[in-house]
């Protein structure tokens, strides 16, 4: 068992980030600042984050949907829809360097949580608004969630070459990269205040990040005006990038360079292939990616996983065996580089999480905190704000900003 830092010492220490967002999209980039970290306080009503109902859980407000996108953060209760609750949020932002949020417009002006009204007395504060359109657009406001997003931005679209019809990718894909998009233009914006001691507003809709996203490699022949050609990059759009079927599993092989191409047909015991014009020069593979993936596919079958290890594992050929989730918290590799971690939360029992993947030598990323239960450190919280004793114990009892206390 191992137990998170009880200091954080990461790059972000000494910043401090107020996290009023539900769900995955803020509440996930509020972990990444987490965990470099920065003290994020989670600002809850006092039912908790939706997510805390979602999922297996041990104790009925700590669903493993919460668990995996709300560690090395602190927990506030603040009922918002009282004076007195607003009146703690206000406080909290006084010491605050970051206001991450996710709620429409419309619903943050009421609060007073929009950028004009936050910043006017905090002109250092970055105020983040995670939303699903550009709040200048003719979208604005639109509820969205994930999958929304992948239809809006083409994605469950791109599917149909798989799956004969659209379809949406099994993971919440645009919650994932737009938090991360989140993530690092709060970083900018920190780097800005640290040089000017000047916040900004930041503003990150998850439709506008999604279709950059994806159109990376399809734009294609739209870079140009008047276009070139379609849109879509081919190779990555055909039903023919898939794994590979062996003797006895699946297998993903992607040669790329005329040196990958030798070595694998070399390995597969027909090093003849590459005479053939259609797979001897990147160009002519590109335009016959269709039938070199078929070979591909003819080659793979047949020899087992194990003998394929075997012969790619001497070679610069780029492949994978096909794992099941299941077989990620034993992984050889993961195992060697210390990315799983079994810590004690204190009610929850042993808790397996994932590491954080950035690898920095001098201030490591890593989970500060464990996830925590509802209004944990509401005490804690409002005693740094500047509440006595006394008050904090009559809000308590009240249930207007404060919820269960640990």
């Amino acid at each position: 068992m191992s137990t998170p830092a009880s200091t954080p010492t990461g790059p972000l220490a000494g910043f401090r980030v107020v996290e009023v967002a539900s769900m995955i999209f803020g509440p996930l980039a509020g972990q990444y600042l987490g965990d470099l970290g920065a003290d994020v306080i989670k600002v809850e009503p006092p039912e908790g984050d939706l997510t805390r109902s979602i999922g297996p859980r041990h104790s009925p407000l700590m669903g493993s949907f919460f668990i995996t996108s709300n560690r090395s953060k602190r927990s506030i209760v603040v009922d918002l829809k009282t004076e007195e609750g607003r009146q703690v949020l206000s406080r909290l932002l006084d010491g605050a360097d970051v206001l991450l949020h996710s709620m429409r417009s419309p619903a943050a002006r009421k609060l007073g949580l929009d950028p004009q009204t936050v910043r006017a007395q905090r002109p250092g504060l970055v105020h983040c608004h995670v939303t699903g359109y550009g709040e200048d657009g003719l979208y604005a406001g639109r509820p969205a969630y994930d999958d929304i997003i992948q239809a809006a931005s083409g994605l469950a679209q791109l599917q149909t070459v798989v799956a004969g019809q659209p379809r949406f990718i099994p993971t919440i894909v645009a919650d994932k990269v737009s938090g991360l998009h989140a993530a690092y233009a709060i970083l900018a914006a920190l780097m800005h205040k640290q040089r000017t001691g000047q916040g900004q507003e930041v503003q990150i809709p998850m439709f506008e990040t999604m279709v950059a996203f994806n159109m990376l490699e399809h734009q294609w022949a739209h870079v140009f005006e008047p276009p070139e050609g379609p849109m879509g990059y081919q190779p990555v759009s055909t039903a023919s990038r898939r794994p590979y079927k062996t003797l006895d599993g699946y297998l993903a092989l992607l040669p790329y360079s005329d040196a990958h191409w030798r070595q694998f047909f070399e390995l597969a015991g027909e090093p003849q292939i590459m005479q053939d014009p259609r797979f001897a020069t990147f160009a002519e593979r590109q335009k016959h990616f269709r039938t070199v993936w078929d070979e591909v596919e003819r080659q793979a079958a047949r020899k087992t996983n194990a003998h394929w290890i075997e012969l790619l594992s001497t070679s610069d050929v780029p492949f994978s065996v096909v794992n099941k989730l299941e077989d990620l918290p034993q992984d050889p590799h993961l195992t060697s580089v210390n990315f799983w971690t079994v810590a004690e939360h204190p009610t929850e029992g042993p808790m397996r999480f994932p590491a954080n993947p950035m690898k920095m030598s001098a201030t490591p990323a890593g989970m500060t905190r464990m996830p925590p239960t509802l209004g944990e450190h509401s005490a804690q919280v409002l005693a740094e704000c500047g509440y006595g004793q006394a008050e904090i114990d009559r809000m308590t009892a009240a249930g207007a900003s404060c919820g269960r206390l640990r």
